[in-house]
């Protein structure tokens, strides 16, 4: 089924297997194949494939691209050894969260893997804080990336390449070949299963896509569209921008203090943060379970004492856990583990409970 947007490399295939495609950050991609929970629980069981050609990437390169880096992202870049990667942000001088990102070291560069809403936005952020002797590149169009997820996902990559898979750690990269395409791939994830992340030119993105379907068919492989990417996501209490986090939000009230390095260099937003963590913050996000069978989704109330104190931000009802989980922002004083909440469903008031995330605990990548 079409969808108006722009196209990855993989477009002709989603449609040739009968995806649902609906327009996503300016992008033609399908929400799912099969359905949601079955392709969701797919990923848990044994593996999936997904198309991620929409996300961004962006390089940063010359003599002061590290100086640079540390400059515009939260996280201390300094501490990468090559091809290790780490998850970080770059915030807003109010200490508003500009994006969530990756950032891989490799030989001749650092890349940034961003979101795909916001490939021109950080684009332009970069080049408005650029400096001498770095040069940014926007290499998003020139980059086709499929991920491979699941407790199988190592079983059928090795038989794609010779490199020492079991030697690739979590959040680490390497160059090689993939079905004798030469490409960085690293092993990181936003599922909570083990998998890895090709990246490669756009025109080899058939013979990838067959290869990977070929070689993870004794698993049961099956594509696996955003829906699914969501449910699996959120189980594991990751933020997605535009939902949890955004530039009203920062990286200390959404929970993401461990990337954002206040005492070991200066970068923009700093002051701003370090005001609010003098001060004390006041909100944050949590993660909250539903009794019943009850479906949270984004935008409805919670209420504390009848009294609305937040709003979900991202919910589901889990297909892994089968109950309702979700996150939003609530009060400082209101956000301890245990808190009992309330969240109108469609209307009727709902119990809950303020718990810890992950939601989901069992994901193969630990």
């Amino acid at each position: 089924m079409s969808a108006k947007g722009k196209r990855t490399p993989f477009y002709e295939l989603h449609a040739k297997v009968g995806a649902k495609m609906v327009n996503f950050a300016g992008f033609a991609m399908p929400i799912y194949y099969r359905s949601i929970v079955a392709e969701h629980r797919r990923v848990r069981s044994s593996v999936g494939m997904f198309d991620l050609s929409h996300m961004g990437e962006i390089e940063v390169r010359g003599p002061e691209a590290l100086q640079f880096v540390q400059k515009v992202t939260t996280n201390d870049a300094s501490k990468l050894a090559l091809y290790q990667v780490q998850y970080s942000a770059m915030c807003y001088p109010n200490g508003g969260i500009v994006d969530d990102l990756l950032v891989y070291r490799l030989r001749d560069c650092f890349l940034f893997v961003v979101n795909a809403s916001n490939i021109e936005k950080d684009f332009q952020w970069l080049q408005e804080n650029l400096e001498e002797d770095v040069e940014v590149k926007n290499r998003s169009d020139q980059t086709a990336l499929l991920a491979i997820q699941g407790p199988r996902a190592r079983d059928v990559l090795a038989k794609l390449t010779k490199a020492n898979l079991n030697g690739l750690g979590y959040y680490w990269a390497t160059e090689g070949e993939v079905d004798g395409v030469r490409m960085l791939f690293s092993r990181t994830g936003y599922t909570g299963e083990d998998g890895f992340e090709l990246y490669f030119p756009p025109h080899y993105a058939s013979q990838l896509w067959t290869s990977v379907v070929e070689a993870g068919r004794e698993y049961g492989i099956e594509p696996i569209g955003l829906g699914a990417r969501d449910s699996l996501r959120l189980e594991m209490g990751y933020c997605l921008y535009g939902n949890d986090i955004d530039r009203t939000t920062t990286p200390l009230e959404a929970g993401l203090g461990w990337i954002t390095k206040l005492e070991a260099k200066d970068f923009i937003g700093k002051e701003a943060l370090l005001d609010q963590k003098e001060k004390g913050i006041k909100r944050k996000l949590v993660g909250i379970e539903l009794e019943n069978n009850s479906f949270p989704r984004k935008g409805y109330p919670i209420l504390l004492d009848g009294k609305q104190q937040g709003t979900i931000t991202s919910g589901i009802f889990s297909p892994s856990l089968n109950v309702g989980i979700a996150m939003g922002y609530l009060p400082t004083e209101a956000s301890a583990l245990g808190t009992k909440v309330q969240v109108e469903v469609r209307g009727k008031m709902v119990e809950g409970r303020v718990v810890k995330r992950p939601f989901y605990t069992y994901g193969s990548h630990r």
